[in-house]
């Protein structure tokens, strides 16, 4: 899960960048990049932590000229920790190309050798983007054949690249002297969308990155499709993918998301709204609404769902829990023991709102159970007669394979487990799941254009339709050979609002 943008501008466009990875800092915590162009020269600066760890002043007045693109980086492929894989990623030629990428490109170790046997191009990391990078530097070149760069090479090259790559891919890449190439897989998995402003022209991840830095959303860009914005601020655009079908990932509507954007012509909160109504029905089908005294969210993308419950229900909706901003990602902590005392660190009870109630914690999804566990006893300590804990997903029962970093099957704590064991494990009183129908349903309804969803860590089903048990099998190996090299502090799960998931 990354966050990309990219800008055309008749004025310098290095504040409007940073500001907004700003804006889109939730879907990346762990790199940020940012490069711009100037007279064919490009000017980059990129460093591992957050925007504002990664960009000084000084840093800043380097980044010269009207042209340029960001990323903020959480890595779900190659080396996590290594300041060689923050992007953007730079090849010399043709032209000059950077790139930055969200998304995971399933078929990368193939194409790896392909690039070197074939096409003569070598790969210096373990980062699917550098890949991409080399097959779309590849294909210019071939569109081009030595001669002067048309927009027409551009969308004949991204052709080639969506025959070529697997996977999920929201890309932005600039070309020296000729401007912003923006394209999307050909099912629309992973968000990108198009926007204006007075003499500028951005792409980026969420519709938040525009509106947040006084832009106005345009539209999203299609499955398949291939935007080129020339460095007057042109705008061209084709599709460039044969088969297309609009099958967003779901869990950016469930989690990833911010609740204030708009993604694929569905507001991101009213579908939390949704699925808070959607749950309200199969909490009633498992615990009777009088013997809940009070609904609290787990914070913080759980609240709009447990909001719309409890209204629906007829229950008081508190806040319970306070949530320590300033203290670091639970997941990258060494060890049970150290993980429990974060969580401890991270989250504090209000306990005049559990003392002598039944209540009812509202989470927007369960993976590990790792903190789901953790926050349960510390109601329990805080004088709860009952707890029971609702999800507004379903089970996460399969790994993401297209840009989320989900744990491999037997870190899931739903893995081969049903809902009683689930609940054990957990130890609350009652457990009421998200309907995976259910979830589909109340989102799609939002937008009746969309064909479908990527649902896979739910149902198993990979939309792009290459995967299989042994490409399961093989990420699983290469995620335990990580982290056996890295430490379990390295192997945490790339969700950080949370972070380890609970």
């Amino acid at each position: 899960m990354c966050g990309i943008v990219g800008v055309v501008s008749q004025t310098p466009v290095n504040q409007l960048l940073y500001d907004a990875l700003l804006l889109l800092q939730h879907r990346g915590q762990d790199a940020a990049g940012i490069v711009t162009q100037q007279d064919c020269k490009f000017f980059m600066h990129k460093a591992r932590g957050m925007v504002r760890d990664a960009f000084r002043t000084r840093n800043m007045r380097t980044l010269l000229g009207n042209c340029g693109l960001g990323q903020v980086r959480y890595p779900t492929a190659g080396n996590a920790y290594s300041d060689e894989e923050a992007q953007p990623f730079y090849v010399n030629a043709p032209f000059g190309i950077v790139l930055v990428h969200n998304g995971n490109l399933t078929n990368a170790q193939a194409l790896k050798a392909e690039l070197f046997n074939a096409d003569h191009r070598h790969i210096n990391t373990q980062s699917d983007s550098e890949v991409l990078l080399n097959v779309l530097a590849h294909e210019i070149d071939k569109a081009t054949r030595g001669c002067a760069l048309q927009v027409d090479d551009v969308f004949a090259a991204v052709r080639s690249v969506h025959r070529r790559i697997k996977g999920s891919y929201a890309v932005i890449a600039m070309i020296a002297g000729h401007g912003v190439l923006a394209f999307r897989d050909p099912f629309g998995i992973r968000p990108l969308c198009l926007g204006r402003g007075q003499a500028t022209v951005l792409v980026a991840s969420e519709s938040v990155a525009l509106e947040g830095t006084s832009n106005k959303f345009e539209r999203n860009v299609d499955p398949g499709e291939a935007v080129f914005i020339d460095l007057q601020g042109h705008v061209h655009a084709q599709q460039c993918a044969e088969h297309v079908t609009l099958k967003p990932c779901i869990f950016e509507y469930v989690y990833l998301a911010r609740p204030d954007s708009v993604m694929d012509g569905i507001s991101v909160y009213q579908a939390r709204l949704n699925l808070g109504q959607t749950l309200a029905q199969r909490v009633i089908s498992t615990v009777p609404p009088n013997e809940i005294d009070v609904v609290i969210p787990i914070p913080e993308s759980s609240r709009p769902s447990a909001a719309q419950l409890a209204q629906l229900l007829g229950l008081p909706y508190r806040e319970g829990f306070v949530k320590n901003r300033y203290v670091g990602r639970t997941f990258i902590m060494p060890g049970q023991a150290v993980r429990k005392k974060s969580v401890r660190q991270k989250l504090n009870v209000i306990a005049s709102e559990f003392r002598g109630r039944n209540v009812l914690l509202v989470d927007d999804s369960i993976v590990r159970g790792t903190t789901s566990r953790e926050i349960v006893q510390m109601a329990r300590e805080a004088g709860a007669r009952k707890v029971y804990l609702a999800s507004a997903a379903p089970p996460v029962r399969y790994p993401n394979v297209y840009g989320i970093d989900m744990p491999t099957s037997d870190e899931l704590v739903a893995h081969n487990r049903t809902v009683e064991e689930i609940r054990e494990l957990i130890g609350c009183d009652a457990l009421i799941y998200q309907d995976v129908e259910g979830m589909k349903r109340a989102i799609g309804a939002l937008n009746p254009k969309i064909q479908g969803f990527d649902a896979s860590c739910f149902d198993g089903i990979y939309v792009t339709g290459d995967i299989t048990a042994d490409d399961i099998a093989r990420l699983h190996s290469c995620r335990s050979v990580q982290i056996e090299d890295d430490g379990e502090e390295n192997a945490g799960l790339a969700l950080s609002h949370s972070e380890d998931r609970r």
